[in-house]
């Protein structure tokens, strides 16, 4: 992971599409307390720039901070790049930021196929045996649903069964022998 002040390309890049409008903090649940005409706004600015980034600065993005990543998982899902489903289905597994793992998930559900939901139940598989873990679970939950619902599939329903790692997660069940006396978050750096 590289900080924004490690190199010049990376920071004319944070600048170019990650802090404007502090757009970064948009990407998710910011962008439902937008009017209805700054959302539209938003949402045409974030197409063109979705066509308009070239794969390199996306990878690059990719590389940095919780900011970076986000910012740069959701041109990919808009235009589709699905050049990015192994890297993002890798940094949706590791989850080593804060922050990102609902733009990974929704890039995932975007391209919509079966390796993407191969990708959401890895990470299920790893994260909802975690009841003292409470990352990304539920979204990768519904981006595994809404895959299963598009492409006929019902690979959700091992999770979802009465009793399932989704029910024990949800629970903060005992998992791995004992019972989760707190749950942590990951906060985000200052």
């Amino acid at each position: 992971m590289r900080h924004c002040d490690e190199g010049a390309e990376l920071r004319v890049l944070v600048r170019r599409y990650v802090t404007p409008g502090r757009r970064y903090l948009k990407l998710g649940g910011g962008l439902l307390r937008l009017d209805e005409a700054e959302c539209e706004r938003f949402a045409r600015r974030l197409a063109v720039d979705a066509g308009l980034v070239t794969g390199a600065a996306l990878a690059t993005l990719l590389e940095g901070g919780w900011r970076e990543r986000r910012t740069a998982a959701w041109p990919i899902a808009v235009s589709r790049r699905t050049e990015f489903r192994e890297g993002i289905g890798e940094l949706l597994l590791a989850s080593e930021v804060c922050c990102a793992g609902l733009a990974y998930c929704v890039a995932l559900a975007s391209f919509g196929t079966p390796g993407d939901a191969e990708h959401l139940t890895a990470y299920l598989d790893r994260y909802l045996r975690r009841p003292d873990l409470h990352y990304d679970q539920s979204v990768a939950m519904g981006a595994l649903v809404y895959v299963d619902l598009n492409l006929g599939h019902d690979q959700a329903a091992r999770f979802l069964a009465k009793g399932g790692l989704w029910d024990q997660w949800l629970q903060g069940g005992e998992l791995t022998g004992g019972r989760a006396t707190s749950m942590p978050t990951r906060t985000p750096p200052t």
